[in-house]
């Protein structure tokens, strides 16, 4: 035990040596382990603000979709509406001329039968459509 107790003087700084490396390694290893962690929070972190960041410009371009959709729609009905009330006006417009060509080729037969000489030519604009008519 005596050898024990003469070799202290070189153990203790030898243990002491061993005791502050294996000290400064556990540190190390502690600091190695918190920049990784703090890294992969980091990347999680930025990850989850990346899918934030998409996340909103898709639901922003849906929300712009989604208006100009309706836009269109309520477009497409104005349209649709006048079209109808077009329509309306052309088929009174055909059922007037419709009345007044047959008007006038009554107008022409009568003056036909009380007149010995034929009716006056008709306007250009409408002479097309009294060439069937019956006083022609």
């Amino acid at each position: 035990m005596e050898w024990l107790t003469s070799l202290a003087p070189v153990l203790s700084p030898i243990f002491g040596m061993a005791g502050v490396l294996g000290g400064a390694w556990l540190v190390y290893r502690g600091n190695r382990r918190k920049i990784e962690t703090d890294a992969q929070a980091a990347e999680a972190s930025t990850f989850v603000a990346s899918v934030q960041t998409v996340t909103e410009g898709f639901t922003k371009l849906l929300e712009q979709q989604r208006a100009t959709n309706a836009q269109t729609l309520e477009r497409v009905t104005t349209l649709e509406n006048r079209v109808e009330r077009l329509e309306e006006e052309q088929r009174q417009w055909r059922r007037w001329k419709a009345a007044a060509v047959e008007y006038i080729q009554q107008l022409r037969a009568m003056l036909a039968k009380l007149y010995t000489g034929p009716p006056p030519s008709p306007p250009r604009e409408i002479a097309e459509d009294l060439v069937d008519g019956p006083g022609t």
